[in-house]
C-alpha cells in the first residue's frame, strides 16, 4: 500500500531529499516537484540549479515558495506525487515575510495553514504527498530570539505534520531510518 502521505526528516547534507526523489520516482506515478526554496544569492542559485540538474527531464516543477496550497490547487491534475522540498524553507520564506515581529504563535498558525491547504489540495486530488523537512531537535539551541522561534516552529511543525503522516522516514548518513509506517 502506498502512503498517501509521507514526511521525510533529516539533518543537511542527510539524504533527504535523494531518497524523496526516489520514493516518488518509482512510485510509477507522473510526479509534481513543489520547490519552496528562492535564490538569495549565487550559492543558493548553485544549490537550486543542482537540485533542478537532479530531477528527471520529465517531471513538473511548481516553484511556490509562500502559498503552496493555493498554488497546488491549479497545478495539480490527480493522481500525482507532490514532491514538497522543503518545509524548513517555507517556514523559512514565512518567517521572513513576518519580519522580526513574528512570533511562535503567529508563526506556527500560518505554517499549520500552509500545510492544512496542501493536505486539502491533495486529499481532493487524489494526489499522494511526499513532504521533506529538516530534523532541528538534535541541534544547538540558537543564541537569537529569532533563531529559537523558527526552529521551535519548525520542530512544531515536524510533530504536526508526523502525526497526519502514514509515513516517517528519518535521514541518517545516507540511510533512511522508517520511524512510522
Amino acid at each position: 500500500m502506498e502512503a498517501r502521505l509521507t514526511l521525510i526528516l533529516g539533518g543537511a547534507r542527510s539524504g533527504k531529499s535523494d531518497y524523496a526523489q526516489r520514493l516518488a520516482a518509482v512510485s510509477g506515478r507522473p510526479v509534481l516537484y513543489v520547490a519552496t526554496a528562492t535564490a538569495g544569492d549565487e550559492e543558493m542559485a548553485e544549490r537550486i540549479a543542482r537540485h533542478r540538474a537532479a530531477r528527471p527531464p520529465h517531471w513538473r516543477t511548481l516553484e511556490a515558495p509562500v502559498r503552496v496550497g493555493q498554488a497546488l490547487k491549479d497545478a495539480v491534475t490527480g493522481g500525482e506525487i507532490v514532491l514538497m522540498d522543503c518545509l524548513t524553507l517555507l517556514a523559512s520564506n514565512l518567517m521572513m515575510e513576518e519580519g522580526e515581529e513574528a512570533t511562535e504563535d503567529r508563526l506556527m498558525a500560518r505554517v499549520v495553514g500552509e500545510l492544512e491547504a496542501v493536505l486539502k489540495v491533495c486529499a481532493e486530488r487524489g494526489a499522494a504527498l511526499i513532504v521533506v523537512s529538516n530534523e532541528v531537535g538534535m541541534g544547538l539551541v540558537p543564541p537569537y530570539p529569532m533563531g529559537r522561534v523558527y526552529r521551535d516552529v519548525l520542530g512544531r511543525a515536524n510533530q504536526w505534520l508526523a502525526a497526519r503522516a502514514d509515513r516517517v522516514v528519518l535521514m541518517v548518513a545516507g540511510i533512511p531510518v522508517e520511524l512510522k509506517w
